[in-house]
Order: structure tokens, then C-alpha cells, then sequence
């Protein structure tokens, strides 16, 4: 097997990072835009309310709201065949509990997709990507609140009528897994560490669950061509000595992690394995003969995921020689593999593992939606020279071409993360860059705004025009 001539190479941006113009046209507040700047060694913290003498980057961004076209152009001059993006919530619906949506910010979409369509580049959309509207946090802690769900279908309803002949591939919510380390980010609600902390956040995701099930069903009963997927975040997880124990670990992370989010998703129900997850807890979900049959009816098309490092756990605390942070934090260094300037595992071989591991549990068609590498870029003579961005990227890509040509894992398509410089998720920091597209903004939101293209473009381009076989 080789990769399809129709594989979907390109890249991937969230709303939140990238747009800015966060009271534009109609738009309310998201629970980005209460977000404060961090840095690598200190966690982004968030506001009740607007403090004007504070600095939150989503309210700039890199302005992808005014510079989109000449943004999708230089997609477009790579090669890109598909670019995944957000929509922001709080601008089509400002609350969120509106009945009918702003129609600025469905324009400002359809202007967009219409870019992108220009140029045959196919838009994937995530429907929540760390941006839940303020206003629903505020009225009912989000995704704690069974109300959500009807919320979630009303602003659903709106863009799959207005886009399905535009956006064909859906991803319901970001990262969903992440809110077992984040809440705020990937549910948009606040818990207190509790006693009732884990059945809380546990019957959120329920909801969450039921939602992204029912949005799936919606979906194909407006249009049977369009393909809806979830996101999780994923790596390859080790253990660190053979003991035993130290695999017992491994599983269990692996169960609590992914497993549990996947079963539910792609096999429509919360399987032995989820059930006995949550018994080991003590919580008992409020689950509706409703809420089942959804869950039945509404099973995802394929699977997406993150991909930028492995985790290695082991029991024994001789062993534990620190730990690598990452987008699943935690875990000891791994001596067989080197780490980024942020202290992520760079692990190539560990994507090809995942790989099979996901495609031999689920036999469905996967997609690599997130994978890059974080970098401080300089500029010298006029040039950004990225080979370290360019020998991490390379290398991943020979892994998941084995795994297809080697291994036959269906996989759909690969999305670089940022592929255009934007603000980080985790740091909210610009210094901390992704792109093959440098964009002038420094970690407090000052600069020209202008793009430059780095080594990392040209050579994309390369690899996207030879379909994966000129890599070097």
C-alpha cells in the first residue's frame, strides 16, 4: 500500500490563536479572550472580566480576521490540500444562548472557506477548539450543565446548514481528553478540587459525549457526504523498566486517556472497559435511554488526533529522572530520545506506533490533525533558517509513510500544527513558533503583522508536490 494520491497534506490553526479582532462585527467573548500571556516556565492564568491594563493574546493574535487572503494565498502557493481552522463560537452566536446567530461572523466564514475553495484547498473545521463563548460559562459552567447540549446543537445546526456544500470534514470538539488536565480550556468551566471533582468533570464529558454524537447524526441527516471525526490528544506511552507494574501503568494511562474517549465515540457506548473506569472511581454517570441511543446513532466517521511526543511512566522513583512536559504531560526523560527547547520527547518511531496501535483497536480511517515543532526562530540576512523544524517534521513523515506502506494503516491526511506562526495554546506566547510562515508579533502583541516565509515553506512545498517522496 502507498500513500493515496489523494492524501490531504496541509496544515492547522485555531480560531483563538490566530484571528484576533476579538470584539469585531458581533463577536462576543470567548473563554480565550480572558486568557493572559504566559512563558515557558510559568502557566497562563485568566481574568473574570477584561482588565484593559492586562495583555490577552487572542485579542490580536497574528490578525488572521484582516489577513486571511493573503494568509490562504500562501497556503495555497505550498501545495496545501486541505486547512484545518476553527470556527469561534462566540461569533456566531456572542452568548452563545442566542436563538438566531450574528450574521457577520457567518460571513466572515464563508468569505474563508470561499478563499480556500479558490484554490481547491479543502477546509476542516473543529467546532470547539478552546473557545466555548464566555457567556455560557457564566450562565452554566458550560459542559457541567446538561443545557449545553441544546446550546451546542443550535450552534450546530446553523453552520452545517450554511456550510455543508463548502466544509465537507468536521472535528466536534478539540483535544477533548485534554480537560482530564484542563477544564477550562477544553470544557469551559470551572471545577473546584473537590470530592465531586471527578464526577463532575466525568458527566461534563458526558454531555459532551451525547453532543458531539447528536452534532455527528445532524451532520449526515443534512448532508450524507460530510465525514465527522473527534480529536484527541494522543502519544505513544513506554514503560520505563520491565517490570510488570511499570506496564500495569502504561494500560492503565492508556485506558483513562484514550481508550475511554475512543470507545465511547467509536462504538457508540460506554464499552466494559469505560464502565469498569468508572466504577474503580466510584461515579455513577445520569445517563438517559436518550442519551444512549444518540451515543448509538451518532458514531464518528474517523479518528483525528495530536501527535508531538511519547511518555515513558514507570513505579519505580530510582528510575524517575525528571519529567518531559509536553501536550500530555508528565512522565520521566526517556535517555533514548532528545527533547525540544520546551522539553518535548522528539519520538518519530513513536507515531508509527500509535499508528497501529489506534488503527488495529478501531479499524476506521485515521488523520493526523496536529504535529509540529515549537521553535524560536531568527531572523539573519533577510532568512528564517528552520532545519531543525525541517529534520523533525521529515522524520515524522517517513514514520507514517511506514505505517501505511509497511503496516496498512488507512490514514486520511496530515495537518501540520500552525502552520502559520500564532499564539501558543499552552504558554500564550508568540516566541514559541510553529509556522513555515513567520508572522512579526512579538510575546506582547507588538510588531508589523508581516509575513515571511522560512526554509520550512519551500521545502513543505516539496514534499506536498512530490506527495510525501521527496523529503529531503
Amino acid at each position: 500500500m502507498s500513500i493515496s494520491k489523494d492524501f490531504l497534506w496541509g496544515g492547522a490553526v485555531a480560531a483563538n490563536q490566530c484571528e484576533g479582532a476579538y470584539q469585531e462585527n458581533g463577536k462576543g467573548l470567548s473563554i480565550a479572550d480572558l486568557r493572559l500571556a504566559g512563558s515557558k516556565d510559568k502557566k497562563r492564568g485568566f481574568t473574570p472580566e477584561i482588565d484593559e491594563t492586562l495583555y490577552y493574546p487572542s485579542h490580536k493574535a497574528i490578525d488572521f480576521y484582516h489577513h486571511y487572503k493573503e494568509d490562504i494565498a500562501l497556503l495555497a502557493e505550498m501545495g496545501f490540500k486541505m486547512f484545518r481552522l476553527s470556527i469561534n463560537w462566540s461569533r456566531i452566536f456572542p452568548n452563545g444562548d442566542e436563538k438566531e446567530p450574528n450574521e457577520e461572523g457567518l460571513k466572515f466564514y464563508d468569505d474563508v472557506f470561499d478563499e480556500c475553495l479558490k484554490y481547491n484547498i479543502q477546509p476542516m473545521v473543529t467546532i470547539s477548539h478552546y473557545e466555548s463563548p464566555y457567556g455560557l460559562m457564566k450562565k452554566c459552567n458550560s459542559w457541567e450543565s446538561r443545557e449545553m447540549i441544546d446550546y451546542f446543537m443550535n450552534y450546530c445546526r446553523v453552520i452545517f446548514e450554511r456550510y455543508h456544500t463548502k466544509v465537507k470534514y468536521w472535528l466536534t470538539f478539540n483535544e477533548i481528553n485534554l480537560a482530564l488536565h484542563s477544564t477550562y480550556s477544553a470544557l469551559g468551566m470551572m471545577l473546584e478540587k473537590n470530592a465531586d471533582y471527578e464526577k463532575k468533570l466525568f458527566q461534563a464529558l458526558h454531555h459532551a459525549f451525547v453532543a458531539g454524537a447528536k452534532a455527528g447524526a445532524l451532520a449526515h441527516s443534512i448532508d450524507p457526504s460530510l465525514k465527522v471525526g473527534n480529536m484527541l490528544a494522543a502519544a505513544s506511552v513506554y514503560a520505563g523498566t520491565c517490570d510488570p507494574q511499570d506496564n500495569l501503568l502504561v494500560q492503565k494511562m492508556k485506558d483513562q486517556f484514550f481508550l475511554y474517549f475512543n470507545d465511547v465515540m467509536v462504538k457508540g457506548g460506554y464499552t466494559p472497559k469505560c464502565q469498569a473506569i468508572l466504577k474503580e472511581k466510584g461515579i455513577t454517570l445520569d445517563v438517559t435511554k436518550e442519551d444512549e441511543e444518540a451515543l448509538r446513532k451518532g458514531t464518528i466517521d474517523f479518528i483525528s488526533f495530536s501527535y508531538y511526543q511519547s511518555v515513558t511512566l514507570t513505579t519505580h522513583s530510582d528510575h524517575q529522572t525528571g519529567s518531559s512536559d509536553g501536550n500530555i504531560a508528565g512522565g520521566m526523560k526517556n535517555p533514548y530520545l532528545t527533547e525540544s527547547k520546551w522539553g518535548w520527547n522528539v519520538d518519530p518511531v513513536g507515531l508509527r506506533i500509535l499508528l497501529n496501535e489506534i488503527y488495529t483497536t478501531y479499524r476506521i480511517p485515521l488523520f493526523i490533525v496536529e504535529n509540529g515543532y515549537g521553535d524560536v526562530d531568527h531572523i539573519k540576512d533577510g532568512q528564517i533558517h528552520d532545519a531543525d523544524r525541517i529534520d523533525y517534521l521529515r522524520r515524522h513523515i517517513k514514520e507514517f509513510k511506514k505505517a501505511i506502506e509497511k503496516d496498512g494503516v488507512d490514514l486520511l491526511g496530515y495537518t501540520t500544527w500552525g502552520c502559520i506562526d500564532l499564539v501558543s495554546a499552552g504558554t500564550g506566547e508568540m516566541s514559541k513558533r510553529y509556522g513555515f510562515i513567520y508572522v512579526d508579533v512579538d510575546d506582547e502583541g507588538q510588531g508589523t503583522f508581516k509575513r515571511m516565509k522560512k526554509d520550512s515553506f519551500e521545502w513543505y512545498k516539496k514534499v506536498i508536490a512530490s506527495n510525501g517522496e521527496d523529503l529531503d
